[in-house]
């Protein structure tokens, strides 16, 4: 088939046309319907699929996730019972407003029953926090290491929190040492405390 050929071919007869011609024209409206088909079809619903994909897995890695703490809830509840009693039991180590004398007359008396000497015992005001409020006590004692160390530990061994801070021991003229500190405890604040503190 020549171009002569070509020309001479009747659109309104595309029956008659010679085979390779017909072949061709078959194959170029068969790629432009495909080219039609995925422009105006399949590639938007390949960008969908595409996203229904990336949506699958974020479903399926929060269903593992969920899964997972469905799997351990009850061990979860235990460990948040274990939490909350730890909690209280802390909280009772906090002393409220009426034992905070006691505490005092405590860490006094564990500072005597050590051998020390109290020079100076000083409760400063108290620092409001969240839930408690902290009440520092600088305490300045005479003694030796061995008197300071159990004082100290003495301390620690109290039924309250107590912590100690700035510790400085420096040697006096006498011959004794003396050990500045700054000891701190805490007290629970009610909720009547944490609103007034708030405002």
């Amino acid at each position: 088939m020549d171009l002569s050929e070509l020309n001479e071919l009747d659109l309104s007869n595309i029956a008659n046309w010679p085979l390779p011609a017909r072949v061709f024209v078959i194959a170029v409206i068969f790629t432009g319907v495909l080219a039609a088909g995925y422009w105006l079809d399949i590639k938007d619903q390949r960008a969908q699929l595409e996203k229904s994909e990336r949506t699958e897995v974020e479903l399926r890695t929060t269903f593992e996730n969920r899964a997972r703490k469905a799997a351990n809830l009850e061990a979860y509840e235990q460990q948040l019972a274990e939490m909350r009693e730890s909690f209280g039991a802390m909280l009772r180590q906090l002393p409220n407003k009426t034992e905070v004398a006691e505490l005092l007359v405590d860490i006094s008396q564990t500072g005597l029953a050590a051998g020390l000497e109290f020079e100076l015992f000083k409760p400063q005001a108290e620092v409001p926090k969240e839930f408690y409020a902290e009440l520092p006590i600088s305490i300045r004692v005479k003694g030796d290491y061995h008197e300071f160390g159990e004082f100290v530990s003495g301390i620690a061994a109290l039924p309250r929190i107590v912590t100690v801070h700035d510790v400085n021991i420096s040697d006096n003229k006498e011959g004794k040492l003396t050990m500045d500190i700054l000891a701190k405890t805490y007290r629970y604040m009610d909720e009547e405390e944490e609103e007034g503190g708030a405002q």
